[in-house]
């Protein structure tokens, strides 16, 4: 067999076999792994829950500089699972890979808490559907409109993003908004959008957006039950501050 020359065996590094180096990346991975098995998410600090994130999407790297690169970018494990896909693929070493695993966890913690409002009125969930909203919005770099569409029971049939716009702005169209809650066969709304300033009181465009969709929808039978804002971890209820 010919021998490979320096440059050649350096385009293939997952061909060599486990050197020191190597075999001390495996050890700490199966020791975290065992931390987390035995004590909870709660004994890992963010960087080791990344770098366990990234083992199995990146099993050939070490993890740990990226999971540090991460945090050092977006502040904390949530922000690294809820930042946009082309500032993650901006972070040296992870790639797409590891990018697509940071989105896969942060779309089952989605779910997870959708989970919990389902099949119960979402009204008498306040905790509950905030923490939800939180997740979905708080850390969002433009403003998203979306419609939380409710059933007789107000129990959820959908959560659905409406439009997308800028820093402080997104176009919102009541039309199109009653058009799809009679296409759910929906007899309530939740509004719901977020400031990505971080603070969640509303302009006077988004009180005059809110009371025409509350008059649409009212010419129809649906009830509009809250029109909600999402900060950076606030939120402005229009129902708890009289506004609805």
């Amino acid at each position: 067999m010919r021998k490979r020359g320096l440059a050649e065996a350096s385009l293939l590094p997952d061909l060599l076999p486990l050197g020191e180096s190597a075999a001390g990346s495996e050890g700490h991975r199966a020791r975290l792994r065992a931390r987390l098995l035995e004590a909870g998410p709660a004994a890992l600090a963010d960087h080791e829950m990344l770098e366990i994130v990234l083992f199995l999407a990146l099993p050939r790297r070490d993890t740990k500089p990226i999971a540090r690169a991460l945090l050092q970018r977006f502040g904390s494990f949530a922000g690294a699972i809820a930042a946009p896909v082309p500032e993650l693929l901006g972070i040296d070493g992870l790639g797409e890979a590891g990018a697509a695993a940071l989105k896969t966890v942060q779309a089952a913690a989605l779910r997870l808490l959708r989970a919990e409002l389902a099949d119960r009125p979402v009204l008498s969930n306040w905790e509950r559907l905030a923490s939800y909203l939180n997740a979905v919005l708080a850390r969002e770099p433009v403003e998203q409109f979306r419609v939380l569409f409710l059933d007789t029971r107000n129990r959820l049939l959908a959560d659905e993003a409406q439009s997308h716009g800028t820093v402080n702005h997104t176009p919102v169209y009541p039309r199109e908004v009653v058009k799809r809650a009679l296409e759910l066969h929906a007899t309530a709304l939740i509004l719901v959008h977020n400031h990505p300033s971080g603070d969640p009181t509303p302009s006077r465009e988004d009180i005059a957006m809110t009371e025409e969709i509350r008059a649409a929808a009212a010419t129809l039978g649906i009830v509009l039950h809250d029109h909600i804002v999402i900060g950076n971890g606030a939120v402005f209820s229009f129902h708890k501050q009289g506004l609805l």
